[in-house]
């Protein structure tokens, strides 16, 4: 460093040389991006010679300095990626999953549902499980049923009919009031 303060353009080289290679692979496992990695090694490399003519040997070693130049230089680029915001001010995710309160009543729906259907006749109940829980259409029910469209319109409405009879007593037991 003191030979190219001292106007040696060959030590320039030299160190160039030795050091690029090692603050190119730290700027790029910090950044993730090749192209900005190799800004900030430019930028980097432009502030080690901007300082050489004031470099005190026997303060701190190039490379030491360098790579603490390249870190801070890295963390900037980071910083403005997140919009400036420190991983402190970013706020949790929410949790997408459902409350345990929420699954245990799903679950105890689903279970009087069941119930329900199995309290219908067979036909009734494969038609109105075919279309309301499979989401299958009229056409297809009436493919796998082996009967008219027509048909499963009315084994659908008759069987939400009974569904709801049965169901009825039911709401507030299964939470639906406080939907």
């Amino acid at each position: 460093m003191a030979a190219f303060a001292n106007g040696d353009q060959q030590a320039a080289r030299i160190l160039t040389q030795r050091l690029l290679p090692r603050v190119l692979a730290q700027a790029t496992r910090m950044l993730a991006n090749p192209t900005e990695a190799e800004d900030v090694a430019q930028d980097a490399m432009m502030r080690l010679w901007k300082i050489a003519p004031a470099w005190r040997q026997d303060e701190a070693q190039v490379s030491t300095w360098l790579y603490r130049v390249v870190a801070n230089l890295c963390t900037d680029r980071l910083r403005k990626r997140r919009g400036g915001l420190s991983l402190d001010q970013v706020a949790e995710p929410m949790d997408s999953a459902p409350s345990v309160a929420a699954n245990m009543q799903t679950q105890t729906r689903m279970k009087a549902l069941s119930d329900a259907l199995a309290q219908l006749p067979e036909r009734q109940a494969q038609a109105v499980a075919l279309r309301h829980l499979e989401g299958l259409s009229n056409p297809d029910i009436a493919q796998i049923m082996d009967i008219s469209v027509r048909s499963v319109e009315s084994l659908t409405a008759r069987g939400k009919r009974a569904l709801a009879d049965l169901m009825a007593g039911r709401k507030a037991e299964l939470g639906y009031d406080d939907d």
